[in-house]
């Protein structure tokens, strides 16, 4: 869409949603790569958030949107009943004039508006540990809160997004098939992963034995997914709820670990750089559970150093698939980005097996 299309889609978009007063600007804001994203501020002094939802990540939009409806009421049911503040506290959908959640436009575009959460921020990297902590917190409520919720009632909005012996599968295919003829050049990778089918079996095989159960998940648990209160520092609210579904606690879990408890960034080269960060491990460990606040089972607490390596093994894997098939889903930005992605998921699973007794020592402390 081009941008002049874009300005005229919107103004049109907004006129369709139920604002106090008239919409005086409408500016993109943020950073997100999925959505387009933008800042609204009315006559009356108000600000809201309006999406275009990409409907080429998410198939399913109408479902999608259900999903967050059934997420974002019920959270506000909990939050009423502890005395919060719901209007601060999960994110609350502006709906259309005709009563509904989202808008669809002539061109088959899809539209929604939440109200904009004041005297907050999201941040894109950690300043301090507290800034984990705080993230640990508030995705570990978010975690209790949906704990009695049935999670069948959500639809897969990316449908096996996490089904890591799956991924497996397609990671082979890619491997048999070498479209790039790139195989011969990262078969001490391909030999990692293969030696490693069994880690990435555990957790869903524990699912299906029911030794732990399928919950309301996340799926997307960055440090700038959570709102954070500019006074206080704490976190206040989860936001970025496209990819809400059924899933385990764990893997939320794991996935804040292994982008947040990393000591070098995704993509690093010196592969030296790379390692976990046992302090920062204990710190997101103790946010998370205390955030809980007693929701999890003792084997969902046991298995969490497994959700962290699970996770930094499905990630390295499905950028190595990415790089078999030619780049062709994650944004690359040199030649050999998601190689270099890759070789650094092994290191921090690496990592993490040296420190293996060190993490399980930390989850126990706390079962």
């Amino acid at each position: 869409m081009s941008h002049e299309d874009c300005c005229t889609k919107r103004r049109e978009a907004l006129n369709e949603f139920a604002l106090p007063g008239k919409a005086i600007s409408c500016e993109r804001y943020g950073n997100g790569h999925i959505n387009d994203t933008f800042l609204t501020i009315t006559d009356e002094g108000k600000r809201f958030i309006l999406q275009r939802m990409n409907t080429d990540v998410f198939k399913d939009p109408v479902s999608l949107m259900n999903n967050i409806v059934l997420v974002t009421e019920f959270l506000k049911k909990k939050i009423e009943q502890r005395g919060g503040d719901t209007e601060r506290e999960t994110l609350n959908i502006v709906g259309t004039k005709d009563g509904g959640a989202y808008h669809v436009d002539s061109t088959g575009n899809y539209w929604r508006v939440y109200r904009y959460i004041e005297d907050a921020v999201t941040l894109d990297k950690v300043r301090t540990p507290d800034d984990f902590y705080a993230s640990a917190v508030a995705f570990g409520r978010f975690s209790g809160q949906m704990a009695d919720f049935d999670a069948s009632k959500l639809t897969e909005t990316i449908p096996d997004f996490h089904n890591t012996p799956k991924r497996f599968e397609t990671f082979m295919r890619a491997v048999k098939d070498d479209v790039c003829k790139r195989a011969e050049g990262v078969q001490a990778e391909i030999e990692f992963y293969k030696a490693h089918e069994a880690d990435m079996n555990y957790c869903a095989e524990r699912l299906k034995e029911g030794k732990l159960p399928l919950r309301v998940t996340h799926n997307d648990t960055k440090l700038n997914n959570i709102m954070l209160d500019n006074k206080t520092g704490k976190g206040i609210c989860v936001i970025d709820l496209d990819t809400v579904m059924p899933g385990l606690s764990i893997y939320d879990f794991g996935d804040s670990i292994r982008f947040g408890a990393n000591t070098a960034a995704e993509d690093e080269i010196d592969l030296s750089k790379v390692s976990l960060s046992t302090d920062l491990f204990d710190t997101y460990v103790k946010g998370y559970l205390e955030g809980c606040d007693g929701a999890l089972t003792k084997e969902e607490i046991k298995l969490l150093p497994m959700g962290a390596k699970t996770m930094t093994l499905e990630c390295g894997m499905r950028f190595l698939t990415d790089y078999l098939q030619g780049d062709t889903y994650f944004m690359i930005h040199r030649e050999g980005h998601n190689l270099d992605r890759t070789r650094t998921q092994i290191e921090l699973v690496k990592d993490m097996e040296r420190k293996w007794n060190d993490m399980e020592a930390i989850v126990n402390e706390y079962i």
